[in-house]
């Protein structure tokens, strides 16, 4: 039933419903602190079990909603909905009082094209909900005559997607796409979104049902099929705008500039409010969303707000030590050698990194040497290599045969 819970809350405590205040707050402490999200870091369904712990205990530990609980099953703060009745009451449900975004959410999955531009959905199922219940439990909407007791819903136009590719250092810095070439419905002119011309019939097949009257509503794995809100079931749509055909949309493009910050990461989704399509029957519009995609950099990585590059440095300056130079985004910086250097040993310049515009800090840079072996080929230098092997004779192998 819709005026349930999704979960039972004192299963959810591990108590028994005749359970004491204390007893109860005792097993909230016990199950929170095991499993807090601080506890089992990435853990999500240790996330979402320490969320319905919370809400189980929002309700029981409050002796009026406790109250409210126990006699009707759920709980809401606008009070027990007309009609409710106790746990399987009567059947003449009002669900006013409820949100039934928290279960299925209001703004739709967010995946979206990679080429150019994608709907990521817009207003979700959740927004819907009371409509579909109400028209299962009161008996309305059976048709179009059921349907034309309510006029459509406002609806939120869907959200885009657009992708955007950008070099490494427009992404450091942050760059101004000049004129991107964006499709999106706008609100017709003609009729300013009503979809309707106010002039003699015209009979035009419903965009939203395309005719069947009915329209399927989904979410996770629920499928209601309820009356098309839009043409109240009929399938047609009478004195349909000739522009828009009676979708009070149509279709434009735009051109927009979009700012990217610096230090934007790839793969990061800067929004521009409003700038997704245009709502139906005065719905707000959705909103832009700009997937960033960074060119690769020929010496420097990045990974986070740190960079990593990779330096070669002489037989020499590993062995005895040295101060060399290296690049850093900012300019050329000053590295100190210590001697006896491996190669691949890692060093970090502290604060050289990439700016993050939301904390006010920089990463690091870390620098990778690689000691460069040259050709020898006079036997001068030759001679030399010789004497130093004889100076130091360690074997430094030696140690891959100590436990075999």
């Amino acid at each position: 039933m819709a005026s349930t819970p999704k979960f039972d809350y004192y299963e959810a405590l591990g108590v028994g419903r005749k359970a004491k205040a204390e007893e109860i707050r005792k097993a909230y402490k016990r199950l929170a602190r095991k499993h807090h999200p601080d506890v089992n870091p990435g853990d999500k369904s240790a996330e979402e079990r320490f969320k319905r712990i919370q809400e189980a205990y929002d309700v029981l530990s409050d002796k009026k909603k406790k109250d409210m609980y126990d006699q009707y099953g759920f709980y809401s703060e606008q009070g027990v909905p007309p009609g409710g009745g106790a746990r399987g009451g009567a059947p003449n449900f009002d669900f006013s009082g409820f949100d039934f975004s928290e279960d299925f959410g209001g703004g739709g999955p967010r995946g979206g094209g990679r080429a150019g531009a994608g709907t990521t959905g817009g207003a979700g199922f959740g927004e819907n909900l009371r409509d579909v219940f109400s028209q299962f439990f009161t008996g309305r909407g059976g048709g179009a005559a059921g349907a034309a007791e309510a006029e459509a819903a406002p609806q939120r136009g869907e959200d885009l997607e657009y992708e955007v590719r950008i070099g490494f250092w427009d992404a450091i810095k942050g760059t101004i796409i000049r004129g991107l070439q964006v499709q999106r419905y706008e609100q017709c002119p003609t009729c300013g979104g009503t979809g309707s011309a106010g002039g003699a019939a015209s009979g035009a097949t419903c965009p939203q049902c395309h005719g069947s009257g009915k329209v399927t509503q989904a979410a996770r794995a629920m499928r209601f099929q309820i009356t098309c809100p839009r043409c109240r079931g009929s399938g047609r749509l009478r004195n349909a705008c000739p522009a828009c055909h009676g979708d009070g949309r149509i279709l434009r493009t735009d051109s927009i500039d979009v700012r990217i910050p610096a230090g934007a990461q790839d793969g990061s989704r800067p929004r521009i409010a409003g700038k997704g399509n245009a709502g139906t029957a005065g719905g707000p519009s959705g909103d832009l969303y700009i997937i960033v995609r960074t060119q690769p950099h020929p010496y420097f990585r990045r990974q986070g707000d740190d960079i990593y590059i990779s330096v070669p440095i002489t037989v020499t300056e590993a062995a005895l030590g040295s101060k060399i130079e290296v690049p850093t985004i900012d300019g050329q910086a000053l590295l100190r050698i210590p001697p006896g250097t491996q190669s691949g040993q890692k060093f970090r310049v502290r604060e050289r990194g990439v700016l993050n515009p939301r904390t006010g800090r920089r990463g690091d840079q870390y620098v990778e040497v690689q000691i460069h072996v040259p050709r020898v080929v006079d036997e001068r230098s030759k001679e030399i290599l010789r004497e130093l092997a004889r100076l130091n004779p360690q074997d430094p192998r030696a140690q891959l045969f100590t436990r075999l």
